[in-house]
């Protein structure tokens, strides 16, 4: 053998051994989430990946025995990457909707939830009402997004602005660039809570249910579910929903109630 050969020998026994540990070090479930979407997903004082959603993710993977490994992604670049097949599942506070059920599957869902309008205290804006030719911004792809496309003209709303997550559209709203932002009630509620220049001054009513998102038909989907109903059963989800909004799940509530998967027409 060369020295030549010898060298290259070494170099690809090198990156055998490196492609080798990647391999070993692989997770087994792949978890999109937008990451800063609190109290769903986001990073704590160490940099450490919490939240809501990576506590229920985490229980389910314990569950079924596997690794898990969050990959930060934008809200609207989730669906195109559980598609794809990029990521086995993708989580966000991601609302059920018949047009999405066309193209992806859910779990049974596990929160209840609304949209709401949040401004600055000091703003004088009461509701949307108070909206007209105003810069409201939205979350792409959002359903926040979809209804103030919906209602632009019940409202008389002014431009709509995208942002991808909560983060930099309140940098917006408080630097006066947006006059208010629409998104889900139980992050803006949980977000304002210390933050007295901060309102969240209406709830809109949708009558939105969260769940896990996974490519179409995705058999992995139905072990999740199946999961889910155990973990309603124990208790789990209702003690995680008094953990991080510090109330009682009602009991009629899909965090308490077993339902089924939505399937969508």
């Amino acid at each position: 053998m060369t020295r030549a050969s010898s060298i290259k020998t070494t170099l690809l026994a090198g990156l055998f051994g490196v492609f080798a540990t990647a391999a070993a070090n692989a997770a087994d479930l792949t978890v999109g989430a937008n990451i800063g979407n609190v109290p769903w997903e986001f990073e704590d004082a160490s940099g450490k990946v919490t939240g809501f959603e990576v506590d229920l993710v985490n229980e389910i993977a314990k569950r079924l025995g596997k690794t898990v490994e969050f990959v930060n992604t934008p809200f609207n670049g989730l669906f195109p990457a559980v598609q794809s097949g990029r990521i086995n599942m993708a989580i966000s506070s991601i609302t059920i909707t018949e047009k999405r059920l066309e193209s992806v599957t859910f779990a049974q869902p596990y929160y209840d939830s609304d949209q709401s309008l949040t401004v600055t205290a000091a703003s004088g804006i009461t509701g949307l009402k108070d909206m007209g030719g105003k810069v409201v911004g939205v979350d792409t792809g959002s359903t926040g997004d979809m209804w103030a496309e919906a209602h632009k003209d019940d409202y008389k709303l002014g431009e709509i602005r995208r942002f991808e997550g909560l983060q930099p559209a309140m940098l917006d709203l408080v630097a006066g660039r947006v006059d208010g932002y629409i998104s889900d009630i139980p992050a803006l509620l949980y977000y304002v809570k210390d933050k007295p220049e901060l309102k969240v001054v209406e709830r809109i009513p949708t009558g939105e249910k969260y769940s896990i998102m996974f490519n179409k038909n995705d058999p992995l989907a139905t072990e999740v579910n199946a999961v889910i109903t155990t973990l309603k059963g124990e208790g789990f989800i209702a003690k995680l929903h008094e953990t991080w909004f510090g109330a009682k799940a009602e009991d009629t509530t899909s965090t308490v109630a077993v339902l089924d998967m939505p399937k969508g027409k």
